[in-house]
């Protein structure tokens, strides 16, 4: 079947009939030949399986109606989404805004955004308490005799090792109670 020119109006006389107005191959020995060369299913009559034959030709040419239509409608639908400059990108993201939303208002949303939170701000608080707790720690350490004792050696060693001077500099041991005098003018 021609579908180029086809009458694609459903409410037209002529609807599936090709340029000339003359039927298609089907009726007109495709679908008849067929009945008659194939022996008839058990239980139909030739006039049923005629009938039946005729009927299939009448829906699958309905059919091929309908695909041109729907056709005709896509482009024209086309056609005006272009001329409002609607482009697929646009629609996509409006689907995705659309969708997120949806999403955000949802009840499980809502639960596991509020867990969330719950959990971040209890998170945070551990943090907060145990850098408190370790600064306080370090802070005690760095007072005991133990690390003030460590202290004073490595810098005993690091004396031992640069000397008193490095750079034109002078360097005081952690030990020496003199400490290193400023000349300058400021």
């Amino acid at each position: 079947m021609d579908p180029v020119g086809q009458d694609i109006n459903l409410n037209s006389p002529n609807k599936g009939l090709g340029p000339a107005g003359g039927v298609d191959s089907l009726t007109e020995g495709g679908a008849m030949g067929v009945a008659a060369a194939n022996t008839l299913p058990p239980g139909l009559t030739e006039e049923e399986a005629e009938e039946l034959y005729s009927d299939l030709a009448k829906v699958e040419e309905e059919i091929n109606t309908l695909r041109q239509v729907l056709l005709a409608k896509e482009k024209h639908s086309a056609e005006l989404k272009r001329k409002l400059g609607l482009s697929p990108l646009n629609e996509l993201k409006q689907n995705l805004t659309k969708g997120w939303q949806d999403v955000q208002t949802s009840n499980a949303y809502k639960k596991t955004s509020e867990t969330l939170s719950v959990a971040g701000q209890k998170t945070t608080a551990a943090f907060s308490t145990m850098g408190t707790v370790l600064s306080r720690k370090l802070g005690d350490m760095r007072n005991s005799p133990t690390f003030k004792s460590f202290e004073d050696k490595v810098g005993n060693i690091k004396y031992m090792v640069v000397g008193p001077r490095r750079n034109g500099e002078a360097v005081q041991s952690p030990t020496e109670t003199n400490p290193v005098q400023d000349n300058a003018p400021f």
